[in-house]
């Protein structure tokens, strides 16, 4: 008798256990940024004067992010963007930019940028909440997100991209440079591809 109670209670516990595991959500893929591919970009655009609009990039940035289809409010994305590769193709003008009136290079090389929510829009088009640290100052801002696809690569990896926009106000980041009223504002441009580990 004693031992059929306690075979009949090892035997639901396991069926307890095996329920819990079986009910417990997928954990998101985590992806590695492909720059050294060449398949990220961060840009950036910024009227001169009002007159025309300046784009240019920043070469070298590394980061990953996490993400799960099935769940894509949980998220996270993590960037490290080395602001002396400002590139506005125009040497002397970059120099500009990295000096203490723009990005202040010298001091702070690094930006950053860290998820702290997602916002879904819809299915493939969500809202990203999280900190920009730039120029020495941490602020929240939302990068508005479309994913452009995922898949398996000719290399036997898989891959998901995803665009993104967002426009930061330049005294926001203790920018001192003052280019008039229609140069307050750079609208930020990013194209992501990421490597699934």
């Amino acid at each position: 008798m004693f031992k059929q109670t306690a075979l009949k209670k090892s035997f639901l516990a396991l069926a307890v256990s095996s329920i819990g595991v079986m009910s417990l959500p997928a954990l998101a893929d985590t992806y590695v940024i492909d720059t050294k591919g060449a398949h990220a970009s961060i840009n950036f655009a910024i009227k001169h004067l009002g007159y025309s609009v300046l784009t240019g990039r920043f070469d070298t940035f590394s980061g990953e992010f996490t993400y799960d289809p099935a769940k894509p409010e949980a998220s996270t994305v993590n960037v490290s963007i080395d602001t002396g590769s400002v590139n506005s193709n125009h040497a002397e003008r970059d120099k500009h930019l990295r000096s203490a009136d723009f990005l202040n290079v010298e001091k702070f090389p690094k930006a950053t940028f860290v998820s702290k929510k997602i916002v879904l829009d819809d299915k493939d088009e969500f809202d990203i909440v999280g900190d920009l640290t730039l120029n020495g100052v941490t602020k929240s801002i939302t990068i508005e997100v479309e994913k452009v696809g995922e898949g398996k690569d000719p290399w036997g990896g898989y891959r998901a991209g995803f665009s993104g926009e967002t426009t930061i106000t330049l005294k926001d980041f203790n920018v001192k440079m003052d280019l008039g009223p229609a140069s307050q504002t750079v609208q930020l441009e990013l194209e992501v591809e990421g490597i699934k580990k």
